[in-house]
């Protein structure tokens, strides 16, 4: 009988024994991987596909502004002149040169600390208000048509009578913010909530769930695209409302920086503001938005 010989097997390669037959040494090939460019194509794609169409128009509208805007006749500033003049505001938003002489990002953030407390305010208690009146048909039919009134009543209308009952510029300023978005988070979730498959509900019937546990764990998940759909427009409306509610009321925000700009005739910063605040409520939607794609799992459509 021979003596069994032993081989060092190399790296990578399978021992394939078949029956009647002697071992033998097969080597299989590497993987092979994909080289840094074939893995960048696809982001560099979607890159392209999302930021030049945009910037493209820009382009295009800032030529189109230079061109009308060009001559001794035109009232409005060019986009060559707003550089010129208000470069510090764009180029440095966190300049601190005194209480009032500060850069618009810092009055954003004076801004946006406002519309966050309002904004939570209105989502909490309309998400609240929504499944009552969604869920109860007697709560329907008494607080839908006064919400319908009162949601047509325009933001700077309720400013006197918030001045009035606070007596302080900053808890009115969140008082117009709260009662102008917290409508469409009401109406939207009430229409999720009557939108609930009555699948669902005998579930819950059939678990037991008390009232809080079915509105935790069916209530809201099934009308969360509704609920989210409520606080996008919200939000913007959220945006829109404290611009307008500081221009009254004062104080460092950007609404009062554009009414103060426009007092003093300074266009150029009075546009480079609204660009900023044009940017910031961009954010503000994509920001809930993307928080809701995560919350539906992505049933929530952008």
């Amino acid at each position: 009988m021979g003596r069994a010989v032993l081989k060092e097997v190399p790296a990578g390669a399978k021992v394939v024994a078949l029956p009647g037959a002697n071992p033998g040494v097969v080597s299989l090939p590497a993987a092979a991987s994909k080289p840094l460019s074939a893995r960048l194509a696809p982001w560099l794609t979607s890159l392209l596909v999302n930021i030049v169409p945009p910037l493209i128009t820009v382009a295009l509208i800032l030529l189109f502004w230079q061109l009308a805007a060009h001559g001794p006749q035109s009232s409005l500033p060019t986009p060559t002149k707003i550089w010129a003049e208000a470069k510090d505001l764009i180029v440095e938003p966190f300049f601190w040169n005194g209480s009032q002489d500060i850069g618009l990002g810092w009055r954003i953030l004076v801004s946006l600390q406002r519309v966050a407390i309002g904004f939570s305010l209105a989502a909490i208690v309309g998400v609240l208000l929504g499944a009552l009146v969604g869920q109860s048909v007697w709560a329907m039919r008494g607080l839908d048509p006064v919400f319908q009134v009162l949601r047509t009543v325009p933001p700077l209308a309720w400013l006197p009578l918030s001045l009035a009952a606070f007596r302080d510029s900053q808890p009115s300023a969140i008082f117009v913010i709260f009662i102008t978005a917290i409508w469409p988070v009401i109406i939207n979730t009430a229409v999720g909530i009557r939108n609930i498959p009555q699948d669902y509900r005998n579930v819950a019937r059939v678990l037991r769930l008390n009232q809080v546990e079915f509105f935790f764990k069916i209530m809201v998940p099934s009308a969360a695209p509704y609920i989210f759909t409520g606080l996008r427009i919200g939000v913007g409306l959220s945006w829109l409302a404290i611009v307008a509610a500081e221009m009254l009321t004062g104080g460092v925000g950007i609404g009062f920086f554009i009414w103060d700009a426009w007092n003093s005739s300074r266009l150029s910063d009075i546009i480079v503001a609204l660009i900023y605040i044009g940017v910031v409520g961009f954010f503000l939607d994509r920001l809930v938005a993307f928080v809701g794609t995560i919350v539906t799992r992505g049933t929530l459509t952008n």
